[in-house]
């Protein structure tokens, strides 16, 4: 008679749980998957941002006096930092709040898992679409409205950083804010108002030049803003800068200021993040 012998979970390294980093990798391609399944959102989330660049460059085509660029060249990078906020802070903002209602995050929460596994599959998803949604937008913007690509290593640094502290920060926030809606079913009108009312006070839609100051102050208190500054300044020539509030670029402050939303956005996270509704107790 044959015994087979169990090994014990852990006894040797034998049929020991992975770490939290790897179970974040594998729920990461988990969320990418289940993200490209549904066509529908896929579609919407990359030509929105694509679509209204269409519509502002068309109807605002005129060259930008004193700055050397056109008005099309300046919704570029514009919609570039709001297609990043998209993919993060909304996406992260609606969908943690139907997941949390689901009751998708009760039972993660009462698995193996580590937590910290669930939030870094969130980043690989923001991360990858957020990438996906910035290189379209990239590639209309050179092929249709003349931007430039970066000509030197420097700028790419800054588009890299710019990226990575723009979308810690955003998808954080967009943590943080999923446990703001009483529900689901207003998770949306929560979470799309201030990203809508931000993209105004912000310089995306309309220039920095016409923006009342009060709404300016407003905006430079979040990170949209500096993320479109900061993006100007690495796709636009240097004599756009008289187009800013400062006359400057100033990317040393975009770096303070998205490195601060970044911690700020996870205390905020460690502060009012829920596993279960509020309906559950």
């Amino acid at each position: 008679m044959t015994t087979t012998v169990v090994p014990k979970r852990g006894a040797a390294g034998v049929g020991r749980l992975p770490g939290a980093w790897g179970l974040g990798l594998r729920r990461g391609a988990l969320e990418i998957r289940q993200f490209f399944r549904q066509r529908d959102q896929v579609v919407f989330t990359f030509a929105f941002p694509v679509v209204l660049l269409f519509l502002f460059a068309s109807i605002f085509r005129d060259d930008v006096e004193g700055a050397g660029i056109t008005a099309s060249q300046l919704y570029v990078p514009a919609m570039m930092a709001a297609g990043i906020m998209s993919t993060s802070f909304q996406a992260l903002g609606i969908s943690i709040a139907i997941e949390r209602q689901d009751k998708v995050l009760r039972r993660l929460r009462g698995t193996p898992m580590p937590p910290a596994a669930y939030f870094l599959g969130k980043i690989w998803l923001v991360l990858f679409t957020g990438l996906l949604e910035t290189a379209i937008l990239l590639l209309v913007g050179t092929t249709c409205y003349g931007v430039d690509l970066p000509a030197d290593a420097g700028r790419w640094f800054d588009l890299a950083w710019i990226f990575v502290l723009g979308i810690t920060a955003c998808a954080l926030l967009g943590i943080a804010i999923s446990s703001v809606p009483n529900s689901a079913n207003s998770a949306s009108s929560v979470v799309v108002l201030p990203f809508l009312v931000l993209q105004f006070v912000s310089g995306v839609y309309i220039a920095i030049g016409t923006i009342p100051d009060w709404m300016l102050t407003v905006g430079a208190l979040f990170p949209l803003k500096w993320m479109c500054q900061g993006l100007r300044g690495v796709f636009l020539p240097e004599s756009a800068q008289v187009l800013e509030q400062a006359g400057s670029w100033e990317l040393g402050r975009v770096a303070l200021v998205l490195a601060a939303w970044c911690v700020g956005g996870l205390a905020l996270c460690l502060l009012t993040f829920r596993w279960k509704d509020r309906r559950a107790g």
